[in-house]
């Protein structure tokens, strides 16, 4: 680890913070320490820190802002890399918008619809990062990703840059060829359409009410915790099995909304996996359904 970090102060790649806690990080505030931290300055010094992290095999991971995302309480091993300012740039062009992975996903459909292009409207409520919701295909109300994404330029894990199409994504349902070949998105091209900015604005209204009258966002989550099976929602099963409002820890299962597992003040990452696991066995002999965790489990076990 210290020739690599010796070779990436050399390169001056940007910001080294070590035994960096993760719960910094995070929207549930639950985390041990990364070994290493990297904020790279540039693109170009994205592309160094991950070719020197991979020649002298590093591990690494990369964070955006920690909405899917559990890290246990032992940390990460090797480094996480945090796209931050230089990776935030929004630009459009005609009905087509060219995005930071850094940049956030609310705010980039906020800032779509004030120039009347239509489609992002579904992820005005979604927590996290336009490289995040590309590498998870990210969707709410009927959409995702997959529906806009014209192409995505990524760093691959031997440090060199490529430019996905859609059709190389190979997006399924909260899922892109990202989670079999490593990768990191560093922008991404949106194609939408032109439309009504005043009926732009009243959808986005009311996909924001919505989650605000039926999602426990004033307190720390993550989102979705279970992906919805086939034919059915995660959060009614969760409920026809009991499990609302149970408890392992400071772990809880929201009383707002079953599919949210909230934490109260004091959770572990502990108390969140055997949360998950109790839901799961508990949703298996009710409903007879294994559910799928959508929330990424990182770090050391």
């Amino acid at each position: 680890m210290q020739k690599a970090i010796a070779e990436l102060k050399a390169a001056d790649v940007g910001e080294l913070h070590f035994n960096e806690p993760m719960s910094l990080y995070t929207t549930w505030k639950i985390g041990g320490p990364a070994d290493v931290m990297v904020i790279p300055k540039t693109k170009a010094a994205l592309v160094d820190t991950v070719r020197i992290l991979h020649s002298h095999r590093i591990p690494w991971m990369i964070v955006g802002k920690g909405s899917n995302m559990l890290v246990t309480d032992k940390g990460i091993r090797g480094a996480a890399i945090l796209l931050g300012e230089a990776f935030e740039s929004v630009r459009f062009e005609q009905n087509q918008v060219f995005a930071g992975a850094a940049a956030g996903i609310i705010k980039l459909s906020v800032l779509a619809g004030k120039e009347g292009l239509t489609g992002l409207e579904f992820a005005g409520g979604i927590p996290g990062t336009v490289g995040g919701a590309v590498y998870m295909n990210a969707g709410a109300h009927g959409s995702d990703m997959s529906r806009i994404l014209k192409q995505a330029e990524i760093v691959l894990e031997h440090g060199e840059l490529a430019t996905f199409t859609r059709d190389d994504m190979q997006f399924a349902y909260r899922h892109s060829i990202l989670h079999r070949q490593r990768g990191i998105v560093t922008e991404a091209v949106f194609e939408l359409a032109y439309g009504d900015r005043k009926e732009i604005a009243a959808a986005m209204a009311t996909y924001k009410d919505r989650r605000l009258k039926t999602q426990p966002l004033q307190l720390p989550c993550a989102g979705s915790t279970f992906r919805n099976p086939e034919d059915g929602y995660a959060a009614r099963l969760i409920e026809e099995a009991g499990m609302k409002g149970f408890r392992v820890g400071g772990a809880e299962v929201s009383t707002q909304h079953a599919n949210f597992i909230i934490n109260t003040g004091h959770a572990t990452a502990r108390d969140v996996l055997s949360l998950m696991e109790t839901v799961q066995s508990a949703v298996r002999e009710k409903c007879g359904v294994e559910l799928v965790p959508e929330v990424l489990v990182v770090g050391e076990r």
